[in-house]
């Protein structure tokens, strides 16, 4: 699996960025049918959503004739039963808008449509995506089956003004000098760290960035790796923030991800760590306007001042959405004309204004270079990471994410359990290990 390399930067200015086409839906008839679409939704912007599905629809019927029916899913472990559900009894959404750490569990089900040459015709060709985008469509270009929607590299968001009143330039590039600073300025009401615990999707990126940077990448060949020090590391980490260092506003072990993002909007964090583009829409219009920026999260792991040997400089994992269609559609060429006009550029472009995420259409990638507030995001997609392409990831990191999830009681407590912890993460490792066995 490639990683994602210059996502952004490496489009920029390149000769594909003529590639891509528009015609909608290309004269496919889809009069009287019904196309079902799933896709998660989104908590940040649910009104957004709602609007926005009601714009693609009534699009797609002017092109076409069909009628779209969107449904959502809430969390990764509805996603993933949402799959193996239609998997099982073959019928169900017509299209999902996966994340891509779900598309090798998608491939491997053999349940989705592995796209031939013919089919990216269809699509507008593979010259239509910026290359890095296409990185885990698949085990290699030959067998993919994920077409890129949505690129959302990890950065993290932080107020310049109270950066500046405690004497620091700039964030630290390690876990460590991050914990340090956030110290420094946690007072009066106002937190060093904005991070939401609950948060369904995002904890265990955490997890997976330390333990890759302190050399350990979870999974090695068909060995799940959750039990390596490095590991437990990261969780008390990540977990002692709110327990032990009091950084977090207590109340975060309830946070969802917009909350977190408002708790910085208002000005009571000084950093908002694993956030996306999607970010920028939210502060533009808080307190917090003109007076952040964003950089790169530390690469530099837990316990340590530099990347030790054989430690990977992760910033983020390769992230986004990729579209699939199921083989048991009945109306293939539909889907594809549905793919198609999502990632054609007005509708990337909508999708961008209206939400952040960053398009996968190389022409619409070269146009927002001017925007400045995009370099980290830029910086961030060169030092990103794809996670290991196996069925079993799915399984994996609804494990690791289970292990905050059952830590919660007791940092609700304002402590973190020992003890608990080294038994929730030797019950994460069997799990992990166990998905992998299937896998094979």
């Amino acid at each position: 699996m490639k990683a994602i390399r210059g996502a952004i930067a490496l489009l920029l200015g390149s000769a594909l960025l003529t590639a891509c086409g528009s015609d909608g839906g290309g004269g496919t008839d889809g009069a009287g049918k019904t196309l079902d679409v799933l896709i998660g939704a989104n908590t940040i912007y649910p009104e957004q959503q709602r609007e926005w599905f009601d714009e693609v629809s009534a699009t797609f019927k002017a092109q076409t004739g069909a009628t779209v029916r969107f449904e959502t899913f809430a969390t990764p472990n509805d996603e993933l039963t949402r799959i193996q559900t239609s998997v099982l009894s073959g019928q169900g959404p017509d299209v999902y808008a996966l994340g891509t750490t779900f598309t090798p569990t998608a491939y491997a089900t053999k349940a989705f449509v592995e796209l031939s040459a013919e089919d990216w015709g269809k699509l507008g060709g593979r010259d239509k995506f910026l290359p890095s985008t296409l990185g885990i469509s698949g085990p290699d270009e030959q067998h993919e089956v994920g077409v890129p929607f949505t690129s959302r590299p990890f950065v993290m968001a932080y107020n310049k003004d109270l950066l500046a009143k405690a004497g620091f330039d700039k964030p630290a590039d390690s876990w460590d000098g991050l914990r340090d600073q956030a110290r420094k300025l946690t007072s009066a009401g106002v937190y060093g760290l904005a991070v939401a615990y609950a948060d369904s999707f995002d904890p265990w990126k955490f997890i997976w960035a330390m333990s890759l940077q302190a050399g350990n990448p979870l999974v090695d060949g068909g060995k799940a790796r959750l039990d390596d020090p490095t590991t437990a590391a990261a969780y008390r980490t990540y977990l002692g923030w709110v327990a032990t260092d009091k950084v977090v506003d207590p109340a975060a072990v309830g946070w969802k991800n917009a909350q977190a993002i408002a708790a910085f909007g208002a000005g009571k964090a000084a950093f908002l760590p694993m956030v996306s583009a999607t970010s920028k829409v939210t502060l533009d219009k808080s307190a917090v306007a003109g007076r952040y920026g964003y950089a790169i999260m530390p690469t530099i792991p837990p316990g340590a001042t530099a990347l030790p040997a054989g430690g990977s400089g992760a910033a983020s994992i390769l992230s986004g959405d990729n579209l699939v269609v199921a083989s048991y559609s009945k109306d293939k060429d539909l889907a594809l004309a549905f793919v198609k006009m999502l990632t054609d550029v007005e509708a990337q472009r909508s999708y961008y204004k209206t939400f952040g995420e960053l398009p996968t259409n190389a022409a619409l990638a070269a146009e927002l270079q001017a925007d400045p507030a995009l370099a980290a995001m830029v910086e961030s997609s060169s030092k990103a990471v794809g996670t290991p392409f196996t069925g079993a990831w799915s399984q994996i990191q609804l494990a690791l994410v289970n292990v905050v999830v059952q830590s919660v009681p007791a940092l609700s407590s304002g402590t973190v359990d020992s003890a608990k912890l080294d038994a929730l993460i030797k019950q994460a490792q069997s799990t992990a290990q166990g998905a992998l066995d299937k896998a094979k």
